[in-house]
C-alpha cells in the first residue's frame, strides 16, 4: 500500500473521473506513485513504455507495491506470455523497442502509460508513429518537462490525451511563426517566435486531464547554489576555432598524474563535427579540466554524481577517481550500477546524460558535478533535479568545470535559457570570435 503526499493525491483527485490524463509533475515531486496508481485504478492490463534504463525500476515499482504480475516485454516469451494473459497485469517496454514488436499493435482494451513522455514529441518518429495508431483504453502521461519550453512539441501527447485537433490548426490557433528562406533549397520553413491564447491552451489542457505542478507548490526544498570552476582554454582549442583543424595528444591517467598519448586528428568540416571537436577539446583533451576535476574530488568525502558526455572522458574521469577510492559507480547506456553509490559515503557516480540524467533518485548526494554540459535544455535541467527531489534535506551544490572563453560557457548561458545549443547556435558563437 502506498502513502501518498498530498499533492499527489490532489493530482489524483482532480482527475478521478478521467481515462485520459498527464501527469506533469516537476520532477521530484513522484510522478511514478501518481501515475501507477492511476494505471492500477483501471480493470484494464497495463502497458507501459519507459526508457531502457528504467525498465527495472518500472517492474521492480510493481513488483514491490502492487500484488500484480509483471512482465519484461524485452524478453519475446514475456510479450507472448504478457498478451495472452486475462485480467490485469503489467507489460514493461522501452521506446526504442515497442515499435519493433508488431503484436503490440493489434491489441486493445488495455491501459498505456509513458513514462517522460516528452520522448514522442517527434511524431515523424518510428517510436512516436507506432504509439500514436496504438489502441488504448486509458491513457497516463508522464513527464516533468513536457515540451522543454516548446508549446510546439505538445502536439503528439495532445493527440493520445484525446484533444481532436489537427497539428496545423493547434500551430495555428497556439504558435507563432515567421518564414524564413531556407538559402539551400529556396522553401520557406517556419520559425517559431512565440505563443499565442495561452490561457485558452491551459483551459483545453486542464480540461483533457493534464495537471502540471511545480516543486515549490508542493514543498519547500532546499537551496540550490551553482558554483563555477574555471580553467583556460588549450592553446590547441585556439588553434582549431580558427583554423577547424588539429592534430592533439590523447591524455592518459596513471598514478604519477598524466601523461600524453597517441596522436589524432580533429577536422571540423561540418558545423556538427566542429561543435563536437570544440566541445572534446574542452573536456577530454584539457589536462588541466582534467586537474581541477582531481582537485575537486579530493576537497571532500562527499558522495559525489559527476554527469559527462563521452567514453573517453569516462575512462579518464575514472582513473582519477580510483587514486581517491574504489567506490564507484557507472550508468550509461551499457552499464546501471549503482552500488557504491548506496553503499559509500565518499562514493563516486558517473552518469552519462542520456543514460541518467531522467528518473534516478539520487538525493542521497547533494553535490554534481558537471564535467562537460550536454547541449539538450531537457538533460540539463533533469539532471539537476537528481538531487533536488524529495528527501533531499540539505543545500545543493552544482559544480561546472568550464574552459573560460571557450565555447562552453555559451552552451552554458544558452542552458539557462531553456534552450538546446544548436548548429546554428554554434555558427554564430563562431562567427562573433571564438
Amino acid at each position: 500500500m502506498i502513502t501518498l503526499y498530498p499533492h499527489q493525491q490532489k493530482a489524483l483527485n482532480e482527475t478521478k473521473e478521467l481515462n485520459r490524463v498527464a501527469y506533469y509533475l516537476d520532477m521530484g515531486l513522484g510522478k511514478t506513485y501518481v501515475g501507477s496508481e492511476k494505471a492500477v485504478s483501471f480493470p484494464n492490463k497495463i502497458l507501459l513504455i519507459c526508457q531502457k534504463s528504467k525498465i527495472q525500476d518500472w517492474v521492480e515499482h510493481f513488483q514491490t507495491h502492487y500484488n500484480l504480475t509483471v512482465f519484461d516485454l524485452t524478453q519475446k516469451k514475456l510479450l507472448e506470455e504478457w498478451i495472452g494473459t486475462v485480467g490485469k497485469c503489467v507489460g514493461v517496454i522501452n521506446y526504442d523497442l515497442v515499435f519493433r514488436r508488431s503484436d503490440l499493435a493489434h491489441i486493445a482494451g488495455f491501459t498505456l502509460m509513458l513514462d517522460e513522455s516528452s520522448i514522442i514529441q517527434n511524431e515523424t518518429a518510428k517510436r512516436s508513429k507506432f504509439i500514436l495508431k496504438m489502441n488504448p483504453e486509458n491513457v497516463i502521461l508522464l513527464s516533468g518537462t513536457p515540451t522543454a519550453g516548446k508549446y510546439e512539441n505538445l502536439w503528439s501527447q495532445l493527440h493520445l490525451l484525446g484533444w481532436d485537433i489537427t497539428k496545423k490548426r493547434y500551430w495555428q490557433h497556439y504558435v507563432e511563426v515567421e518564414w524564413i528562406e531556407d538559402g539551400d533549397s529556396g522553401f520557406k520553413i517556419p520559425h517559431v517566435v512565440g505563443y499565442k491564447n495561452v490561457d485558452r491552451l491551459k483551459a483545453k489542457l486542464a480540461e483533457h486531464g493534464a495537471i502540471f505542478m511545480k516543486s515549490d507548490e508542493a514543498f519547500e526544498l532546499p537551496e540550490q547554489i551553482e558554483i563555477p570552476v574555471m580553467v583556460s582554454p588549450t592553446k590547441e582549442y585556439r588553434r582549431f576555432m580558427r583554423n577547424s583543424l588539429i592534430t592533439v595528444n590523447k591524455l592518459n591517467v596513471n598514478v604519477s598524474g598524466m601523461e600524453t598519448g597517441n596522436e589524432v586528428e580533429l577536422i571540423g568540416d561540418t558545423a556538427l563535427t566542429k561543435r563536437l571537436y570544440a566541445r572534446q577539446l574542452c573536456g577530454q583533451y584539457c589536462k588541466d579540466k582534467l586537474q581541477a576535476f582531481e582537485d575537486l574530488i579530493f576537497s571532500t568525502n562527499e558522495r559525489l554524481i559527476v554527469f559527462y558526455n563521452f567514453n573517453e572522458e569516462l575512462s579518464l574521469l575514472q582513473q582519477i577517481a580510483l587514486k581517491k577510492t574504489p567506490n564507484i559507480s557507472v550508468v550509461n547506456g551499457s552499464r546501471k550500477d549503482l552500488q557504491a553509490y548506496f553503499l559509500y559515503d565518499d562514493s563516486i557516480t558517473f552518469i552519462q546524460y542520456q543514460a541518467g540524467a531522467m528518473g534516478l533518485n539520487l538525493q542521497k548526494a547533494n553535490h554534481i558535478v558537471y564535467f562537460t554540459l550536454t547541449d539538450k535544455s531537457e538533460l540539463f535541467e533533469q539532471s539537476k533535479k537528481r538531487i533536488h527531489r524529495i528527501g533531499q534535506e540539505r543545500t545543493c551544490f552544482y559544480h561546472y568545470l568550464l574552459c573560460r572563453n571557450s565555447v562552453e560557457m555559451d552552451v552554458l548561458e544558452t542552458l539557462r535559457m531553456r534552450k538546446d545549443y544548436t548548429d546554428e547556435l554554434f555558427t554564430q558563437y563562431e562567427a562573433e570570435g571564438t
